[in-house]
């Protein structure tokens, strides 16, 4: 016998960032909205728990964060990047831009998307836990057009939410994306995440450390970062990430390495075995639109799931968040015209907004690819704070759309000529 069927205006696949932040936004324009997670919360998620301007900037278009205070109970706020590396330490402060607040909050991924996910379900989402999407549901038998999700919960019952629209939110894995046929492109960067916690000597720090040199075993240099960020609730956030751009990448031990690197650092930070608070975790990265089409037969792809995030630093939650908040715009508009045309434009604003800024990402990762042309960067660049801001600015994606700064002209300049791919 056929499961119990749910009818919804859009069904959303994965309670991430991405997806409560399209699930909350549909909401508030009155859509009914079924978000469906195969975990339960509050859940674990690999991450260096570091949302930068752009990602609280998305925060506050939620109403989760005061933007006079620009905190919140809990959550660590911070003036920007201390960068290390080449034998240098500079300090280098969030930008004071019109489009994004100067300062970044951290907070702990199990407690940030269960946030996320109850901010959703209070504007009226249906959120379904310990529930997994086992695949598309499809209008007719020559699969032509999805018209909603088959899923299945821990019990192994069996059911069907039918909606006009699917927003596929699940995560790096892409399951959804893959049911449909949309493959990663095996010629977009991939990437590592390591990370742990330890607790910390220095509970105020006002400051998220950058590590710009990493060492495999055998002392040979790696492309990627380390970094060390401070929580509120006493502990830090250690980790790194290491891009494919490396003959590395396949044969590393990312724990190992990441271990290693601790065991190198100062002692003044503190990070010795005995102060490390949980395991060490891993988790890929598919950056750079590393699926596409990101609209295809009534479904959106959305956050990491398709990809998106920033080649240049390994940002993901501002991304999956405004990705969220585009596809929640553009399927609203498609539901009232009743038009499957419309659904399109995301796939044309998304190229619009970052397609040149990853091509360029993509080249960046080109020149870390070669750590000892990094190492030169680091040792000669890092003294010249003008041109350390501009790097801050690029990297970070930190820029006025209507700007003021000769900085951000040449940024939004270059992004704008950059071919979208």
């Amino acid at each position: 016998m056929p499961g119990p069927i749910t009818y919804a205006d859009v069904v959303i696949v994965g309670a991430g960032p991405a997806g409560s932040t399209a699930a909350a936004h549909l909401a508030r324009a009155g859509r009914d909205v079924v978000l469906i997670e195969k975990e339960a919360f509050p859940r674990e998620k690999v991450c260096g728990d570091g949302l930068t301007p752009r990602a609280v900037k998305q925060l506050y278009d939620l109403g989760l964060v005061d933007e006079a205070e620009g905190r919140v109970d809990g959550w660590m706020k911070s003036r920007g990047l201390r960068c290390h590396g080449g034998g240098h330490v500079i300090h280098l402060p969030w930008p004071e831009l019109d489009d994004f607040p100067p300062h970044s909050l951290s907070c702990t991924r199990s407690l940030f998307d269960h946030t996320l996910a109850q901010h959703a379900v209070k504007q009226g989402v249906q959120l379904w836990e310990k529930t997994e999407v086992v695949g598309p549901r499809w209008r007719s038998e020559s699969e032509t057009r999805v018209a909603g999700v088959i899923w299945r919960d821990e019990d192994g019952n069996e059911g069907e939410v039918r909606a006009p629209i699917v927003l596929a939110s699940d995560g790096a894995s892409g399951r959804f994306a893959i049911s449909l046929g949309i493959h990663r492109r095996e010629d977009r960067p991939m990437a590592v995440a390591v990370r742990t916690y330890y607790d910390s000597p220095r509970p105020d720090d006002e400051w998220l450390s950058s590590f710009l040199e990493l060492e495999a075993a055998n002392g040979d240099l790696l492309p990627g970062y380390g970094w060390i960020f401070p929580m509120a609730d006493g502990t830090l956030n250690v980790g790194a990430g290491i891009p494919d751009a490396s003959a590395h990448f396949r044969n590393t031990n990312y724990r190992k390495l990441l271990k290693e690197w601790v065991d190198g650092l100062d002692r003044a930070w503190g990070l010795d075995e005995a102060n490390r608070t949980d395991r060490i975790r891993s988790g890929p990265l598919p950056m750079g639109f590393s699926r596409k089409p990101h609209s295809y037969k009534g479904a959106l792809l959305v956050g990491d799931s398709g990809g998106l995030i920033n080649p240049m630093n390994g940002e993901g939650i501002a991304y999956a968040m405004e990705s969220g908040q585009l596809a929640a715009d553009i399927a609203d508009v498609a539901l009232a015209s009743k038009r499957d045309a419309t659904l399109d434009l995301y796939q044309s604003e998304l190229d619009r907004r970052w397609g040149g800024y990853f091509t360029l990402g993509r080249m960046f990762l080109g020149i870390i690819g070669v750590p000892e042309l990094m190492r030169i960067c680091t040792v000669y660049g890092l003294p010249r704070p003008v041109l350390m801001d501009f790097v801050m600015k690029l990297l970070a994606n930190l820029t006025d759309q209507d700007p003021k700064d000769a900085m951000d002209v040449v940024i939004n300049t270059l992004s704008r000529v950059a071919p979208a791919a």
